[in-house]
């Protein structure tokens, strides 16, 4: 009889019933079909669960004939990497779609988890490989029980860029004006969060970038720090934001002092770029969210990053450079087949230009942490570009870089999920781009531009030396 050891993860930060609920579902499937399930019951949600779920895969004799990982919701790639670093066999990384009523926060993120996950584990040298559905899909149904009988889905094959390049002059002007900025990072990566990790001497051997680091106590003092009329100005031009007159003032208040500090730690340091740490300390420690903060940077033309992506942030000035104009920071948070469709998202920093209507750039609460101050809008429709900076894949030590691109429309719809949503049509097989993202090892953020730059995206490659991944 098949061994498939079943491990349930996620946050508490997001629907834990739904969570538990599609967990439950998963397990009972497996063992319907035939497989002895191993592995704990419930969730797995805390460090203690973690090490409770490897005692499971270290007590085994023999290795098993499956690991399943259910990203029942997101959680951040530290249990991935406890778990799995050094398994030596693929892990299927199992993703469900997403629940609740159009308008709603995210219920799991469970996409975006398995992203997380198999950029950290690939990293690492393992393999992944990417089941997408609920469990009473049959085509999901279907596919655990080929996995099940020793028939992994397969790792897409990644495509290399083919198609025209773009004046390599361009690319070289933008490499230029890249050369010498500096980009600033507030705080640390989040724990578990790998793509947020980067390697200052690499952006400087390759672009010439410099990484200010700012710690997130030395930012919530300069918060405290904010001149009373430069806050008082801040306050009054964000008074006529639509939603700003329905949320806490206090709220308010604080997150005209974020922007202010925000801004003069901008200018002061010369910033081109700002990074940030977003969360937990500025929700916790301050009692605000900074995503609306970063929309109004966005505003004014510096591009912002949530979880202090640096790598994000460089891919935003590349962009930038090759006039692709105001760009966004996205997950790929959930998948319609039937469509060709992915759905990008993130919290409510988008910059207001970026909405589909500017003049109803909605601002509200943060959809988990349910304090403000974050855009709550659709983004802007018609053609877009994906691309990601990101680190390279490689046998050896030397570090290198790659770029992805992908291309698509982002169509007319309501706001799927609370923040901001844009539903893209891809130009390629949506279904084999989400797999390849997964299975490939890519960041869970990539950049959303409405401007195509893509031959000059590949001239920059070509330039750098780079390979490029393009769907």
């Amino acid at each position: 009889m098949t061994r498939a050891v079943v491990v349930c993860t996620a946050r508490p930060t997001f629907v834990v019933e739904a969570a538990e609920q599609r967990a439950r579902a998963a397990r009972d499937l497996v063992a319907e079909l035939g497989a002895t399930v191993i592995g704990p019951e419930q969730l797995v949600l805390t460090p203690e669960d973690v090490e409770h779920a490897a005692g499971h895969l270290e007590g085994l004799e023999e290795p098993p004939d499956l690991v399943i990982n259910v990203c029942a919701s997101f959680s951040d790639a530290n249990p991935a990497l406890r778990l799995y670093a050094g398994l030596g066999q693929p892990v299927l990384l199992w993703a469900f779609r997403e629940p609740g009523e159009v308008g709603e926060r995210l219920w799991l993120n469970s996409l975006c988890g398995a992203n997380l996950y198999g950029h950290a584990l690939v990293r690492e040298g393992e393999q992944v490989r990417l089941l997408y559905g609920d469990p009473d899909d049959p085509d999901v149904r279907a596919g655990l029980a080929r996995a099940l009988a020793g028939e992994l889905p397969s790792a897409p094959a990644l495509p290399t860029a083919q198609r025209e390049r773009g004046d390599r002059q361009r690319a070289q002007d933008a490499l230029d004006w890249l050369n010498g900025r500096t980009i600033g990072a507030i705080g640390d990566a989040p724990p578990g969060f790998t793509p947020c990790e980067y390697d200052p001497r690499l952006l400087e051997d390759l672009f010439g970038l410099r990484v200010e680091p700012v710690t997130v106590d030395e930012a919530l003092q300069q918060v405290g720090q904010v001149p009373q009329q430069a806050h008082e100005r801040e306050l009054a031009h964000v008074a006529d934001r639509p939603g700003m007159a329905s949320l806490d003032p206090d709220v308010v208040t604080k997150h005209a002092a974020v922007t202010t500090a925000l801004h003069e730690t901008t200018t002061a340091q010369q910033l081109s770029a700002v990074a940030v740490r977003c969360w937990p300390e500025f929700p916790t420690q301050l009692g605000v969210c900074p995503c609306s903060s970063l929309s109004r940077l966005a505003d004014d033309g510096v591009p912002t990053q949530c979880e202090r992506d640096v790598y994000g942030a460089v891919t935003m000035l590349l962009l930038q450079a090759l006039g692709a104009g105001m760009t966004y920071l996205v997950d790929t948070v959930d998948l319609d087949r039937d469509a060709n469709l992915v759905r990008l998202w993130h919290c409510g920093s988008a910059a207001t230009e970026l909405a589909a209507d500017p003049a109803d750039a909605e601002q509200y609460v943060h959809c988990n942490r349910k304090i403000g101050v974050a855009g709550n809008f659709p983004l802007r429709t018609g053609p877009v570009v994906m691309a990601r900076l990101t680190d390279a894949v490689t046998d050896g030590d030397a570090p290198g870089m790659r770029l992805l691109i992908a291309s698509g429309e982002s169509m007319p719809a309501p706001n799927r999920f609370q923040g901001n949503t844009a539903d893209v049509r891809l130009d390629a097989d949506a279904d084999t781009f989400v797999h390849g993202l997964v299975t490939g090892g890519f960041p869970h953020h990539t950049v959303l531009a409405w401007t195509d730059v893509r031959p000059e995206l590949r001239a920059v490659a070509d330039l750098l030396q780079i390979p490029v991944v393009e769907w």
